[in-house]
C-alpha cells in the first residue's frame, strides 16, 4: 500500500539571473513496510527531494500527498498538521530544540502528533544506544549522540513514514548496524522508510534503493 506519492516533482532555485534545477520531474512512491535508500552525488537533489515530500518546501511542479490527503499548495497549518500525524523526519541539522533535554524533545514531539507514549522513551533512547542521555542538553551531545536522538524524536509518535538524510553519517560501524536495525524492525512493524545516504553498509541491507543524479531518477 503507498503510504506517500509524489508525481512529477520539479524544483528550480534563482541566483540573480541563473537558473538551477534541482528536481527534474521526480516521481515516487512510498510502500508500508518497505525499506528505501536515496543515493546520489552532493547537489543531485536528495535534500531538496525530502524536503518536498515532507511539505517543508514547495515544488515549483507536481503533487504530493500523503494517505491519500494532499500535502503540496495547502496552507503550512495544514501540511503541519499531515506532518505532525503521519510522518518522522531527520533532517542533517535542526532536528532538537536546544533549550529542551533529549526526554523533552521527545514528549514535545508527542504532544505535536497528539499521542501520549512517555513510558517508551527510555526503550527507544536504549534501543539507539542512548541510555542515560535523556536529561541531557543537545549542546552537550555529540554530532552522533545528537543525530541519534532527533532520530529518537523523529520516531516519537510511531509515524507511518520515516524520511531521514544521512542518519548514520557520524556514527563508528557498530553504531551504524545498531541504527539500520532499528530502521529495519520499524519498516517490518509497518513503517514506510526513506533514507538519503551515502553509506553502502545501510544501502545494502534495504529493501529498495533509488538513484539520483542531476535532479532526476536514473535508477530504481
Amino acid at each position: 500500500m503507498s503510504v506517500l506519492e509524489a508525481i512529477e516533482l520539479y524544483r528550480f532555485f534563482h541566483s540573480g539571473d541563473d537558473e538551477v534545477v534541482a528536481l527534474r520531474g521526480v516521481t515516487i512512491m512510498l510502500d508500508t513496510g518497505v525499506f528505501t535508500a536515496l543515493r546520489g552525488p552532493s547537489g543531485s537533489g536528495k535534500s531538496t527531494l525530502l524536503a518536498c515530500l515532507s511539505g517543508l518546501d514547495e515544488p515549483d511542479g507536481g503533487m504530493v500527498s500523503v494517505l491519500g490527503e494532499r500535502m503540496t499548495r495547502r496552507p503550512e497549518p495544514e501540511r503541519a498538521r499531515l506532518r505532525a500525524r503521519h510522518l518522522g523526519l531527520l533532517m542533517q541539522s535542526g532536528n532538537l530544540f536546544e533549550h529542551l533535554t533529549v526526554r523533552g524533545n521527545i514528549r514535545l514531539q508527542m504532544q505535536i502528533a497528539g499521542c501520549d507514549r512517555r513510558g517508551e522513551i527510555d526503550r527507544l533512547l536504549g534501543s539507539l544506544g542512548l541510555d542515560g542521555l535523556a536529561n541531557v542538553l543537545p549542546a552537550h551531545l555529540s554530532g552522533g549522540e545528537a543525530a541519534r536522538a532527533g532520530l529518537a524524536t523523529a520516531l516519537a509518535a510511531k509515524p507511518s513514514i520515516l524520511l531521514c538524510d544521512e542518519p548514520t553519517a557520524e556514527v563508528d560501524a557498530i553504531t551504524e548496524q545498531r541504527i539500520i536495525d532499528h530502521l529495519i524492525k520499524i519498516c517490518r512493524d509497518g513503517t514506510a522508510v526513506l533514507i538519503v545516504t551515502h553509506s553502502n553498509a545501510l544501502a545494502e541491507q534495504a529493501d529498495r534503493i533509488i538513484d539520483i543524479r542531476d535532479g532526476g531518477i536514473v535508477h530504481d
